[in-house]
């Protein structure tokens, strides 16, 4: 079936429209994608109804590959390439038969390619394109088994090595080069991607070596190879982000950017402690793919986008993020950045370190070492026209001063700090010693922020809430009526934990007059927070009940990464 016949059909049974058809076919020249996906992705049919239309027109089964393992033996006897060119995915053998999954059901070329390379029957089943793709991706890019590359590792030769001073670099050199520990970082890396890990821990101890995910906020064991390992492990790792492999007493930093076919790149921003029995390493997963720029989804409800897009769409003061490592701040500002970034707009960046780059943005990586700081940059930021500023952090009294200042002399400045909620905030603005009346002329809007675990799609069901959960919360029983908390079984989809990916929870505080009337009569920040919460501002807290509400996320989680009101 020619790509032509496929569209042909969805317009004659009225699927689609014919000009929709035009809009894709479009898309797929400008592309080189599929017709199919190219329909998919324009939102004119779902990859679902693709499939059950083929599987109906041809009399051919239709199959969820998400919900299907593949053997993978399979993949010795037919090629990524063959795959890929007719757009398919072999399943399982039984018997003399082997069952193929194909986009094309009317394909006979690939039928007769599948015979040919297996020598076994062919039984079709139809998939959707996007799927099929998804599904050679797993098979074809899934690294190989821990197990079997520690099988060429000898345990019981395993030396105890207590001065690193002892140790020969050019010996460590060779052994980081060599194929297993290549695989084995190879393994470790990819492994993480295809989990989406955030960071990687890789820890030595007295007596063991331990690799762990962070995933969805939550550090989970991944593997203990052979203690044996660990220099070469960690001379590969410096090797590949440009460090000294000869240094083992300072901590370095460094980058790997790894490519993984079909234009896809990974950053892993690597940074190496020594401690007690060695080097430890964290790389941090920095997907460009994976990064959220439209702010409508990134969970903010109704009344706090509009008090942030308020916010960022004054043409001065200051607006400040706050939250702990890894609660998504970052996320949030380059998704304001991307918002405001137009031709008309000079906006110019200090971070540490840059760790996305957004075209038309002037971006400054930070060198504490060699005097640029945050300080610094903005100082000369200042000198260089400009409309908006991104500081990276504020730290100290110097930082908070001359951003203050930037954002009276007619800038929009964003930063962050790390404060506990957004009240807070200003208390830590007042003990870095800048006056009240500055704080109170300057800053716009504070925004608190966490992340919780999101509660897996696949798996999820209705739920009722213990009695002292809702104690715990203080749910009224209004909300607790209106609403349809949910909770995980458990399935491969989420490795059996509930959860697949995580939402934003924020307290958004508009400094409003009443606010600044307060700071300036010295109110205590508990005074804020109760001013706040009556003029409409919703806690972490209470944003976490309404997500419990939306069946989104779990009490468990909202306790978890907020505090009690």
């Amino acid at each position: 079936m020619s790509t032509q016949r496929l569209g042909e059909l969805l317009v004659r049974e009225k699927l689609i429209s014919l000009q929709q058809l035009r809009q894709a076919q479009e898309e797929q020249r400008r592309s080189g994608s599929k017709l199919g996906y190219a329909l998919a992705k324009l939102g004119f049919i779902s990859d679902n109804e693709i499939t059950n239309f083929l599987s109906s027109q041809y009399r051919v089964p239709a199959i969820d590959l998400t919900a299907v393992e593949i053997d993978p033996e399979l993949a010795k006897l037919v090629s990524r390439d063959v795959c890929e060119r007719h757009n398919i995915v072999p399943i399982s053998r039984a018997g003399s038969s082997v069952t193929v999954a194909m986009a094309d059901p009317t394909n006979l070329n690939a039928i007769d390619d599948i015979k040919f390379l297996t020598g076994f029957n062919v039984d079709v089943v139809v998939a959707s394109e996007t799927a099929i793709l998804e599904a050679i991706e797993r098979v074809y890019d899934a690294p190989e088994s821990y197990e079997q590359m520690l099988a060429e590792f000898d345990d019981e030769e395993v030396d105890f090595v207590m001065e690193d001073d002892d140790l020969n670099i050019h010996e460590l050199a060779e052994e980081s080069e060599g194929a297993p520990v290549v695989r084995l970082v190879n393994a470790i890396l990819l492994n993480a991607i295809s989990k989406g890990a955030s960071d990687i821990h890789i820890e030595p101890y007295e007596r063991r070596l331990r690799v762990r995910y962070r995933i969805d906020g939550v550090l989970i064991p991944e593997m203990t190879p052979p203690l044996k390992l660990k220099s070469p492990l960690v001379s590969r790792l410096k090797i590949m982000s440009q460090l000294d492999i000869a240094e083992r007493r300072l901590p370095q930093d460094g980058r790997i950017k790894l490519k993984l076919g079909k234009g896809r790149e990974m950053d892993f921003r690597v940074s190496v402690l020594p401690c007690n029995f060695g080097e430890k390493i964290v790389l941090r997963l920095l997907d460009k793919s994976n990064l959220q720029l439209d702010m409508t989804k990134l969970g903010f409800d109704e009344r706090p986008l509009q008090d942030f897009q308020w916010a960022i769409n004054q043409p001065w003061g200051m607006v400040l993020v706050t939250g702990p490592t890894g609660s998504g701040k970052t996320t949030t500002l380059y998704s304001a950045l991307s918002e405001l970034n137009k031709e008309s707009t000079n906006i110019s960046t200090a971070e540490d370190p840059v760790e996305f780059t957004v075209p038309g943005i002037n971006q400054v990586q930070m060198h504490d070492e060699i005097g640029l700081n945050f300080a610094m940059a903005l100082r000369s930021f200042l000198r260089q026209d400009p409309d908006i500023i991104m500081v990276g952090e504020i730290r100290d009294f110097e930082t908070a001063e001359i951003a203050v200042k930037a954002a009276l002399t007619g800038h929009l400045v964003l930063s962050t700090l790390h404060t506990n909620d957004a009240p807070a905030t200003i208390s830590r603005m007042l003990n870095m010693g800048v006056e009240p009346f500055l704080i109170t002329a300057s800053v716009n809007l504070v925004l608190a922020q966490r992340l919780a675990r999101r509660i897996c799609k696949d798996c999820k069901a209705p739920t009722q809430l213990d009695q002292s959960v809702i104690d715990d919360l203080r749910i009224s029983p209004d909300v607790l009526a209106a609403g349809n908390p949910m909770k995980g079984q458990g399935c491969r989809t989420c490795n059996g934990s509930g959860y697949k990916g995580r939402v934003a929870l924020y307290e958004v505080m508009r400094f409003d007059e009443d606010l600044k009337e307060m700071v300036l009569q010295g109110a205590s920040t508990a005074e804020l927070k109760a001013a706040a919460i009556k003029g409409g501002m919703k806690t972490l807290r209470m944003a976490g009940i309404g997500k419990i509400m939306e069946g989104m996320t779990t009490p468990e989680e909202v306790m978890r990464v907020t505090m009690g009101d």
